[in-house]
């Protein structure tokens, strides 16, 4: 670990004038000695998507446990909104934490708790009042269109429910970058399309920075080719070879960083792997 979390500066990309919102700096990490991510490097700006790829067991839900400070890196260095998280204390993390929403895998929500509990969680752990916890809780639900299940529980939605509940726990602190860790998991095409279009409308509409790992390569091609109409409130098809300039791709193959950079780009790759895993 280099530097401190006070002292340490962020490298900036070439070019770029607003300080990065993520950046890691030739990171490494190895699980029982042996190496999960190896000398990864790369930034995400402020309001970009970057879109994580990569085949199974490969690191990328590892990656962003080390964004939010979960995993540390065995060598390298992170920042978040300027701060070397890697040489943080736990207690800055968790504040620094408020700032980041993360959409979990299958969504992980409290089966104890109901709807309104489960996307107000982070604020009754700063104990804001009731009223103002219900009105945030409500007005995150009515972003994902389930305001009417503020007072259900878990068990009483479908999976795609339970996914949108999760994504408005994670918007409901307005963050300045969300995490989502394979938000459509597990879930039909026609839900999936319906969470995506969630992400996408997150991206359009509150240009919130975010990293998307995703299994799933339609889904990040629609996120990359479509963008979310606030007049219609639904996500329209961009015009011929055109693609968001805002969103992005990183992909990971054993444990390395082999690709960074636009849609276009990815899609013209002359990279064997690449070819093969995005055909």
């Amino acid at each position: 670990m280099n530097g401190g979390a006070n002292g340490a500066t962020p490298p900036q990309a070439p070019g770029s004038s607003a300080e990065p919102v993520v950046v890691f700096d030739d990171v490494s990490i190895a699980f029982e000695q042996k190496p999960v991510l190896e000398n990864i490097s790369f930034q995400v700006r402020p309001g970009e998507m970057r879109i994580l790829l990569g085949p199974a067991g490969v690191g990328k839900s590892v990656l962003l446990k080390m964004t939010n400070g979960l995993l540390r890196p065995d060598s390298g260095r992170i920042f978040v909104f300027g701060k070397e998280i890697s040489a943080m204390h736990e207690q800055d993390l968790f504040e620094l934490r408020g700032a980041i929403g993360t959409v979990f895998q299958e969504g992980a929500l409290f089966d104890s708790l109901n709807v309104r509990d489960n996307v107000g969680y982070r604020l009754m752990e700063e104990h804001l009042p009731d009223d103002e916890i219900t009105a945030r809780a409500t007005e995150a639900l009515r972003f994902v269109e389930l305001e009417q299940t503020i007072d259900r529980f878990p068990s009483e939605l479908s999976g795609g429910m339970r996914r949108r509940v999760a994504i408005a726990r994670a918007i409901v602190t307005n963050p300045k970058l969300i995490l989502y860790d394979s938000p459509t998991g597990g879930l039909d095409p026609i839900t999936s399309t319906t969470i995506i279009e969630l992400v996408m409308k997150q991206r359009d509409v509150s240009h919130t920075s975010s990293l998307v790992v995703t299994h799933r390569i339609q889904d990040a091609f629609v996120l990359a080719m479509h963008h979310f109409n606030r007049a219609t409130n639904q996500m329209e098809a961009l015009p011929p070879h055109q693609t968001d300039p805002n969103t992005s791709f990183l992909m990971l193959h054993q444990g390395r960083l082999v690709f960074d950079g636009t849609t276009k780009e990815l899609v013209h790759s002359s990279d064997p792997f690449i070819r093969e895993y995005i055909s």
